[in-house]
């Protein structure tokens, strides 16, 4: 046997096991496993060497080769005997390769090859045993019975066992069997070197095999004992070519074999002091080149690359040079790969202990920090992102490096304003990184404040040029002391030296001076030049004293040891505190630097609060919070804007890392906490209580009403959660009610922040109600009717703020009596005199506490409308006479036909008339403010009745259904088993009585409230009328304010009344120069459409204009109404949208924003967009609304891009070609090709369209850009066509496209021809005309004259 038995052949044989041959072969189908296998595990157990036996060699190899039919017991008492006796051969090997007998040890070589190969075939054969399955099991169960008497504890006991056999278990002894076998002197054994190499090839398979088990290599007892088979033969065994094609093909064959496979060579470098085979794999790869649409196999090298600088940054750095090419990689995966492996060679470099050769690093270090940065251009966002992240992680380094920490945060920033969110996510993840990292702490601690550093650097720069100049005078007074003690007869050498010497002086002065003005600008860029000029200058300071020195010998004695002093003084002074200072003054410099770029970054962080990526969202939240605590000016800003993220919907989602988010309310709560709310450790409790309170109350400093709004929903939430401790509520209540003379707004804060806790719980009111009508409604209200109107919000709270459910009859609210101290505060409130703009906000909140606490809010609003009018129109001792006064007025303003019109109006229209007549003769200012106030509170009366008439009718229908349930219950339970039909009947007159009470209330709204004979508000309608429609008469502006918004409330009660008045609204809208009354019109317009849609409807032309309006306000104002009203569908589009879409190009971002969310929700209403396409290209291309060119394709390349459907754009398709037929305008059939150049045409219907449509602008296409488009739309049809379809249909178009251009350009070019002739022609004529007025009147001599006068003809023909 040991003659025929080739190691190589038989390897190679079994690569085809179907094929291999036996010549002894036992069919176990047949034959007992067990009773065979015993046939061969006794005599190997005598005697290892009868492996050579050719019947025991072909039993194992039998065994081997049906293993799938071998239960797992039998494998394991199969590999223990091969593995036994493997050992023991290796044992006598090794002990006889000591030997010098050559003879004894190469006796071993064919047992030991045989054994190889039966533990090698093993490791393939294993994985397909059936260790724990039920064939196994059967099949092994009954020998059991038969050898031990089939006793059923044994046959569990089995069954157990064989449920327990796993390869997996025996795979590291297998494995160090084959490591023991590697210590073999194989040149002893093995004369060839093919010989060996077979050999040693037979012992390292199995572990690569066992490797390409991906559950294998994560069990770390097996992952190292692969290692250590395969480093010990490249180490040893002259295995490192082989084991680079394995680990090759591992890395592009096996993924998961990327990172052991890296470890596996660090580990052969650092524990078998071999690195030439990681270096030989690099270069390798250097040499590979991966295309852009592979991506498996540039993951897995990537993955190896990063794995192996960790473990190996030395061995990489050696052969960076070369894998560098690999940064401008078509595979984005290798250029990920390269910068993370960039990333980790920096910090080897950086980290490094035994600094030999710091230089070198150094430069090392500054040239891949440059690679690094210059990836930041990259194309793909991974890429970018990832050279992000790296620089991040760079952050932690010991070593600052300050130069590259300052380039690395301009990077940051530019990265703010990428288009991809993962990459600016990454850039404001570093920029927090850089704030928490940074190195300028040293000497001032963490804060960066910019105007403390500012001052810092100001102090330094003031002590250095004191210092400087200072030198310099010291200098002059030597050089002084010396030209007076010097000789006449010094030679011309020493007056040559001083001179040079005082030149020195000079340029070395002005080269300070250039120093400190480049200083002062505090150039990032400069900062090497800086550090320079500061060594050049240390050194010229300290050589110039020594120059001095010797030049000075030959003076008196006196003289020199003076001048040496001075000088000495001089030069320490210099090289030590000079030195110091600009040390620091270039510290400064760094870190203002860098504070001015964060500060910069804000408004760009700021922007990214509103991304709809929720990881973006919260990286901006973290950087606020983080500038914020290191004190940055612009943090403030951020921490505001934040406070509008309240009201995201919090839903957890997963990040690209695998990483859970965190929801952005529950985030922004948690900030807002950690700033302000949560307990500082080294403050005692009361301390604590105070700060918590004095942050709350300083969140409501400066704050717009949406920011309040906001801060009142965060409050709402924390106290719903308990997180308001009851004592921080006392000191509220403690400074809002100090006696104390404290700050206005730091009460008014107070008062604010209780009345936002109250909205989650009431009680935080109902015990203060005496603190609050004796402060805010006290003495301290009528100073401050700030605090006043926000104590009137505070008591609203008592009402409750349980939210109204739609369709609900039920009613949470609490009404007061109005006999209750409340009220009498509150009318007093209003009725005190006070000359104040404030007092429309108080009255405002005042009459909505009426209304939100009283049973009966219209009597006591009525008392106070009347004490109002008695002011403002006091009873006079002479009244002058009426009607005729009325009719003048009326005379000079027809529009007001309803002032005279009710009988009712008669006992007020007198006092009326006479105080508006004394404002037209301005002879009492101050009825102006006390008629603005009456007019004001009128108005704000009716839209606050119209809400409670609302109320009114739900407590009337919920009463009624009351009773009508009570009837129910007490009629019994007979109502359930009533039939079905009685029951919808029951149903229907419930339903007809709710309809009469809401016709009921509806008629009271209609009739009563303005035109009933009993109504106090019917009183005040024609007077708002008359002063609204008079601006010639009341032109003070806070009449006219107030006026007019009453006057729009008013139009919201009737719509009699709107009917008759609206115009005059529009009227006002449309002549007004007052902003601000315009803005309110617009709003108030909105509130009108809401109650009377159909009345505004009509006249909505007028309601567009404001989007034309030259203030910001009004247009953003008219654009957020008109949105509302057209989204909710109150108002119909009746072809303005192209004014809406005149907004998406707008200056100012705000209203391209809101004109941009416009058109996003128009387009989820059903086709909203496609129905007025064609208005919106004809309002935008022609005619007096048109706008520029430029301006017409940005909008529309928005618009389009809501086309989604493909029958939608079919019909477009049809319709703008026919639109070619009706247009002469140039520009137009530009704007029409263009718009067709936006569609998809993704479909052949939608080419076969704009084929059939050929004859309606065929004539149009020699216009170079319609062209153009043309080409482009051909070019879209080819690329969308499919691939088995052949492209002739479109190759005709393109001709006949082509043909028609041609055709088109000469009959231009004829045209023109035509046109040059008849201007030829015409300027002939004129000539002729001309020169015939200048000739005199020819004699009456035909013949003479005519031929003289045909000369003349001719000869002009000629010069013509």
């Amino acid at each position: 046997m040991s003659a025929t038995f080739e190691l190589q052949d038989e390897l190679e044989a079994l690569q085809d096991l179907s094929s291999y041959e036996i010549p002894n072969e036992h069919d176990l189908h047949d034959a007992e496993v067990g009773p065979l296998l015993q046939r061969v595990v006794g005599p190997i157990a005598n005697s290892s060497d009868d492996i050579t036996n050719p019947d025991v060699f072909d039993i194992f190899r039998s065994l081997l080769k049906h293993a799938d039919a071998v239960p797992g017991p039998c494998m394991n008492k199969l590999l223990d005997s091969i593995a036994s006796g493997f050992s023991a051969q290796l044992d006598a090997a090794i002990r006889d390769s000591k030997e010098e007998d050559q003879q004894a040890a190469m006796s071993h070589k064919t047992p030991l090859e045989m054994y190889a190969f039966l533990l090698n075939w093993f490791t393939s054969a294993a994985d397909k045993v059936k260790s724990g399955g039920e064939d196994g099991l059967a099949q092994f169960q009954p020998k059991s019975r038969r050898g031990r008497g089939g006793k059923s504890g044994t046959s569990r006991a089995t069954a157990k066992k064989v449920e327990e056999w796993t390869w997996a278990d025996q795979i590291p002894a297998t494995l160090e069997l084959f490591a023991k076998a590697m210590k073999l002197k194989t040149h002893r054994i093995w004369m060839t070197t093919p010989e060996r190499d077979a050999f040693i090839t037979c012992l390292t398979r199995p572990a690569y095999h066992i490797a390409e088990n991906e559950q294998y290599m994560k069990v770390h007892n097996i992952k190292m004992h692969v290692f250590k088979v395969i480093c010990i033969a490249v180490k040893n065994h002259g295995h490192a070519l082989a084991a680079q094609i394995n680990i090759m093909q591992a890395l592009q064959y096996h993924e998961h074999l990327s990172e052991p496979m890296a470890e596996c060579l660090s580990h052969l470098a650092r524990d078998f002091d071999h690195a030439q085979l990681g270096e030989e794999i690099l270069r390798e790869i250097a040499g590979k080149i991966f295309n852009a649409q592979d991506t498996k196999g540039p993951r897995a090298f990537s993955r190896f690359l990063v794995k192996f600088c960790e473990e190996s940054p030395r061995s990489v750095l050696k052969q960076i040079s070369v894998l560098l090419g690999h940064l401008d990689s078509e595979s984005y995966p290798m250029r990920m790969a390269m910068v993370e492996v960039i990333g980790l060679l920096i910090r080897e470099l950086s980290s490094a202990e035994d600094n030999s050769d710091a230089t070198q690093a150094h430069k090392q270090i500054v040239g891949l920090f440059e690679l690094l940065l210059s990836r930041t251009l990259d194309l793909s966002s991974y890429v970018r992102s990832k050279v992000l992240a790296t620089l991040s992680k760079l952050c932690d380094l010991r070593v600052p490096f300050p130069k590259q920490r300052l380039e690395i945060t301009k990077h940051a920033v530019a990265m703010l304003e990428d288009k991809a969110s993962t990459v600016r996510k990454a850039g404001v993840a570093l920029l927090t990184k850089l704030i928490l990292t940074h190195p300028w702490g040293l000497m001032h601690g963490g804060p960066l404040s910019l105007e403390k550093w500012e001052g810092y650097y100001k102090e330094v720069k003031e002590k250095l040029d004191k210092l400087e100049q200072a030198v310099g005078k010291a200098v002059e007074r030597g050089e002084k002391a010396e030209s007076k003690d010097e000789d006449d007869d010094d030679d011309d050498e020493g007056n040559e030296e001083q001179d040079k010497s005082d030149e020195e002086g000079e340029t070395h002065a002005n080269d300070r001076k250039t120093k400190m003005v480049e200083d002062d600008e505090m150039v990032v860029d400069t900062e090497s030049r800086n550090a320079d000029d500061i060594t050049m200058g240390d050194e010229d300071s300290q050589r110039m004293p020594k120059k001095r020195k010797g030049k000075k010998a030959r003076k008196s004695v006196m003289d020199v040891v003076a001048i040496t002093s001075e000088q000495e003084a001089l030069a320490a002074l210099e090289s030590n505190e000079t030195l110091y200072l600009r040390l620091r003054k270039k510290y400064y410099t760094e870190a203002l630097a860098f504070i001015r770029m964060i500060e910069a970054s804000v408004e760009c962080v700021t922007q990214l609060l509103g991304s709809t990526n929720k990881a973006e969202v919260l990286e901006a939240m973290e950087f606020f919070k983080v500038t914020y605590l290191y004190e940055f000016e612009g943090a403030g800003v951020g921490i505001k804007r934040m406070l509008h993220l309240i009201w995201s919907k919090d839903n957890n989602q997963m990040s690209e890392d695998g990483k859970e988010l965190k929801g952005v309310r529950s985030r922004l709560l948690e900030c807002y906490r950690s700033l302000y709310f949560d307990p500082l450790p080294d403050l005692e409790p009361k301390q604590q209580v105070n700060r918590i309170a004095k942050n709350m109350i300083e969140l409501t400093y400066d704050a717009s009403l949406a920011e309040l709004t906001s801060l009142e929903e965060m409050m709402k939430i924390m106290m719903e959660e308990d997180q308001v401790h009851h004592d921080i509520i006392n000191k509220l209540w403690q400074v809002y009610s100090s006696t104390k003379p404290l700050p206005a707004y730091q009460r008014r804060g107070a008062i604010i922040i209780l009345g936002m806790l109250a909205l989650a719980k009431r009680s935080v009111v109902e015990e203060k109600v005496d603190v609050l009508l004796q402060i805010g409604l006290g003495k301290h209200g009528k100073t401050d009717l700030m605090l006043a109107r926000y104590t009137c919000v505070t008591l609203q709270r008592l009402n409750g703020s349980a939210k109204k459910v739609k369709g609900s009859l039920l009613n949470k609210t609490l009404r007061m009596e109005m006999n209750n101290a409340i009220f009498r505060k509150l009318q007093e409130a209003v009725e005190h005199p006070c000359r104040s703009k404030d007092w429309f906000g108080m009255a405002e909140q005042a009459i909505n506490t009426i209304y939100a606490l009283g049973e009966h809010p219209d009597e006591l609003c009525s008392k106070i409308i009347k004490n109002l009018t008695r002011r403002a129109f006091p009873r006079r001792a002479q009244e002058p006479a009426v009607g005729q006064e009325q009719g003048d007025a009326m005379q000079q303003d027809i529009e007001l036909t309803s002032f005279s019109g009710n009988a009712s109006h008669a006992p007020v229209s007198p006092s009326s008339s006479q105080g508006l007549s004394e404002q037209r003769g301005g002879q009492d200012t101050g009825d102006v403010l006390q008629l603005s106030q009456l007019l004001f509170v009128v108005g704000h009366v009716a839209i606050k009745h119209i809400v409670f008439l609302e109320l009114v009718e739900r407590e009337w229908k919920r009463q009624k259904d009351e009773k009508d349930l009570a009837e129910k219950l007490a009629a019994g339970g007979n109502i359930p088993s009533k039939d079905s039909k009685e029951a919808e009947e029951l149903d229907q007159v419930a339903g007809n009585a709710e309809d009469e009470i809401g016709d009921r209330i509806a008629a009271v709204r209609e009739t009563e409230l303005l035109y009933g004979p009993q109504s106090l508000l019917a009183v005040y309608g024609p007077m708002l009328v008359h002063v609204c429609g008079s601006p010639h008469k009341f032109k003070n502006r806070t009449l006219r304010a107030a006026a007019t918004l009453s006057f729009a409330k008013f139009l919201c009660v009737s719509s009699q009344f709107c009917d008759q008045n609206h115009r005059l609204l529009f009227k006002i809208l449309e002549t007004s120069k007052d902003p601000d009354l315009r803005s309110n019109i617009v709003i108030a317009l909105g509130d009108v459409a809401v109650s009377f849609s159909n009345i505004i409807d009509e006249n909505s032309n007028e309601l567009y204009k404001g989007l034309s309006d030259e203030n910001l306000v009004v247009k953003k104002n008219t654009l957020m109404v008109l949105t509302h009203l057209i989204l909710n569908g109150m108002i119909k589009v009746k072809g303005q949208l192209g004014e809406m879409a005149k907004c998406l190009e707008d200056e100012e971002p705000r209203i391209s924003d809101l004109a941009k969310l416009f058109f996003t929700e128009l387009s989820t209403k059903d086709n909203a967009i496609y129905n007025n396409l064609p208005d919106v290209i004809s309002h935008l291309s022609a005619g007096e609304h048109a706008v520029s060119e430029e301006i017409f394709q940005s909008t529309m390349r928005y618009i389009f891009s809501f086309i989604e459907k493909e029958k939608q754009a079919e019909n477009i398709v049809e319709k703008l070609c026919q639109r070619f037929r009706i247009s002469d305008d140039p520009r137009q059939w530009r704007d029409i090709a263009f718009c067709l150049s936006l569609l998809p045409f993704k479909s052949e219907r939608s080419v076969k369209k704009l084929i059939e449509g050929l004859q309606f602008y065929q004539d149009k296409l020699h216009e170079l850009e319609v062209f153009e488009r043309f080409t482009d739309i051909l070019n879209k049809a080819r690329s969308n066509k499919s691939a088995n379809k052949p492209d002739t249909e479109l190759d005709e178009f393109e001709s006949i496209l082509n043909e028609h251009k041609r055709q088109g350009e000469d009959d231009r070019a004829f045209e023109k021809r035509v046109e040059g002739k008849k201007a030829a022609a015409k300027r002939k004529a004129t000539r002729r005309s001309a020169r015939k007025k200048a000739q005199p009147e020819p004699e009456p001599e035909p013949e003479p004259v005519s031929s003289r006068r045909t000369e003349n003809e001719d000869e002009d023909d000629m010069y013509v």
